[in-house]
């Protein structure tokens, strides 16, 4: 927690701008270059040659030192290292503007790779904060205090009053409650607790106030495991990054290898003299410097994310636009994802003797005095139907159950079976419960002194737009998945309206990663897409997290790709694109590579010198980039 507080102490401003310094410092090295451009254009050469320093300087500072030490760490060589001394180079001969170009744009690309990997790591402090600082903890003599949550011990006896957090996984003493799961299981809808019943740290307690054995040390607490998965899933490396590592080493010691033997073999084999040896080998390191490697994937990328910005899709960096390309899988959380997260009143049944909305009214009455989101979703159904104003009522609430109130005299139940006789519920109009129940509704009963007077049903409904974004995704080829904390029954009914291929039902964070690995190990490339603190470690174990745009801060945080319109369409418009990207990368790769190869075959034949060679080695990074920039096009 000392980390976060001193973020917190940090002055905004200062904040903002260190986490920017090294794009700053590129943009600037670029404007230095601009300027020693035009010095050169007038012929002030000394003062053009001292901006193209200042920009080498300010703008290659930062990967220069990255390319050092990781050189000296890893004993390997990288494209870091090459980059500069192929600036070096070119000034050596003459061509400072070309050398100037290359390290700036290794600079911009290299400060939106810093700012992307620390704004991926911001949701371990969101997750953290959830955590509570403080605990009521019972003592020996029956008086309570507060301490440190890391002062707790296994076995001590904790007060959680309505309103706090849970601040250790453990299990109820005394007291029953209702309490909100929804950052361990992504249910949004409350859990009734009595006696005995498990409780998780992280999660809400929102009724009664309840006293509780704390049974797990903080460190193997849920909550805590959820932090740990997230920060092990992002220290893991992909595949597409361990490629670009093996191929950079490789490429840097290619062509430095190359360079040195230039430096003095054609000299001694093919007669060149000294002059002629070192221009065909600085000129060499000039052509082999990757400039249209580089543009063939950045303006591309950048392109491509730009046109998904527009459409409301917002990518942390271009290897989740690589990644979504090969996507064969995706696993889709329900609540708030697939569904809209909220409860609605599908089905509403009244006894024949009685008037529908008379005993609605009744209903409404005793339901509007609790806060519980069934009670609630019944309230704004009752106001649908045309019932006004609802009058204060004294209820008796009974914690697990439901409600007994007293209206004209008459005592009115409202709640489960249990509550209301549960052979009386199960018969009410043919067993009409039991088949909502199979439909995977929430049933809640009214009783009034005859009997069973309504039922209603309640059902987190399916998101409108998910039916038709299920079928995209299918027709692209992509297997979708439901992951959810829900019960078997009605993960089926979801899946079934949702057209989902394939569910897992009372999925917790732990299993939801578990099944996620198992995935990934079919298919290779899996996606996931969630909205909930619950979804955080399988969105990060995921070669791809897409967040909803409206879910949680850590979801937002931990999630490569969000949906800020909440649309899972959107998904299948990103794949399209970045399908589309990766053939016009294909194409840049392909037509780069040749350019080179023929700069470097033509520059040892002596054909080509280095004007030529510049022209054509920057005229090929000119293209790469007007071919990427088809990416802006909307018409994926």
């Amino acid at each position: 927690m000392t980390t976060i507080a001193e973020s917190k102490s940090t002055p905004l401003f200062l904040e903002t701008l260190k986490s920017h310094i090294e794009l700053i410092a590129a943009l600037f090295s670029g404007i230095l270059i601009l300027i020693a451009w035009l010095l050169g254009n007038t012929e002030q050469e000394t003062a053009s040659i001292i901006f193209y320093l200042l920009a080498f300087i300010i703008g290659g500072y930062a990967k220069a030192k990255e390319g050092l030490i990781e050189t000296f760490k890893e004993k390997e060589l990288n494209v870091e290292l090459l980059m500069i001394l192929a600036a070096i180079g070119s000034s050596i001969i003459g061509y400072w503007t070309e050398g100037a170009i290359l390290i700036f744009i290794f600079a911009v690309s290299g400060a939106l790779e810093t700012y992307t990997m620390n704004k991926s790591k911001k949701e371990i402090s969101s997750l953290m904060e959830l955590q509570p600082d403080e605990a009521l903890r019972l003592n020996n003599d029956g008086t309570s205090s507060r301490v440190a949550v890391s002062e707790l011990l296994v076995g001590n006896h904790l007060i959680v009053k309505p309103g706090e957090r849970i601040p250790a996984d453990g299990k109820i003493l005394s007291g029953t409650t209702v309490v909100d799961e929804s950052a361990i299981s992504g249910e949004s809808i409350p859990v009734t607790k009595q006696l005995n019943d498990e409780l998780f740290a992280g999660t809400v307690n929102m009724s009664g106030a309840i006293t509780m054995e704390m049974t797990k040390d903080n460190k193997d607490s849920l909550f805590q495991k959820i932090i740990n998965l997230v920060q092990t899933a992002q220290d893991e490396k992909s595949p597409a990054q361990q490629f670009i590592e093996r191929f950079e080493s490789t490429y840097v010691k290619v062509v430095l290898i190359s360079v040195a033997f230039m430096l003095f073999l054609p000299h001694y084999l093919l007669e060149w003299d000294w002059n002629t040896t070192f221009y065909r080998a600085m000129v060499l390191l000039v052509v082999a410097s990757p400039c249209a490697l580089v543009a063939s994937i950045m303006p591309a990328t950048l392109a491509a994310i730009s046109n998904g910005a527009k459409m409301g899709i917002l990518f942390k960096g271009g290897v989740h636009l690589e990644n979504i390309s090969e996507m064969k899988a995706i696993a889709l959380d329900k609540t708030g994802t697939l569904t809209t997260g909220k409860p609605v009143v599908t089905d509403y049944l009244v006894r024949p003797d009685l008037d529908r909305i008379a005993t609605l009214t009744k209903l409404a009455t005793i339901e509007g005095q609790s806060n519980h989101p069934l009670a609630q979703a019944l309230t704004a159904f009752a106001k649908s139907e045309g019932v006004g104003n609802l009058p204060l009522i004294p209820i008796e609430d009974k914690p697990g159950f439901g409600i007994q109130a007293t209206i004209d005299g008459e005592t009115i139940l409202v709640g489960k079976p249990d509550f209301v006789n549960r052979k009386d519920a199960f018969a009410f109009q043919n067993g009409i419960a039991i088949t909502l129940a199979e439909e995977g509704k929430t049933v809640i009963f009214m009783r009034d002194e005859k009997g069973i007077a309504a039922v209603a049903a309640l059902k987190d409904t399916v998101r409108e737009e998910a039916k038709a974004a299920i079928k995209q995704l299918q027709s692209l080829g992509i297997k979708t998945v439901m992951l959810t904390g829900d019960n078997e029954k009605t993960a089926s009914v979801i899946a079934k309206e949702a057209g989902i291929d394939q569910y897992i039902a009372e999925c917790l964070p732990e299993t939801k990663v578990k099944h996620m690995k198992e995935l990934l190990q079919q298919h290779k490339f899996v996606g996931m897409v969630g909205d909930g603190i619950n979804d955080a470690p399988a969105l990060a174990t995921a070669t791809t997290g897409f967040a909803m745009g409206e879910g949680t801060d850590v979801a937002l945080e931990t999630a490569d790709i969000i949906l800020m319109k909440n649309d899972l369409s959107k998904i299948a418009y990103a794949v399209k694109m970045s399908r589309k990207m990766r053939r016009i990368v294909k194409q840049n790769i392909v037509f780069s590579v040749t350019v080179i190869a023929l700069l470097i075959v033509s520059n040892f034949l002596q054909v080509v010198d280095l004007p030529l060679g510049v022209i054509g080695h920057e005229g090929s990074t000119i293209l790469v980039i007007l071919n990427g920039l088809r990416m802006l096009n909307r018409n994926i």
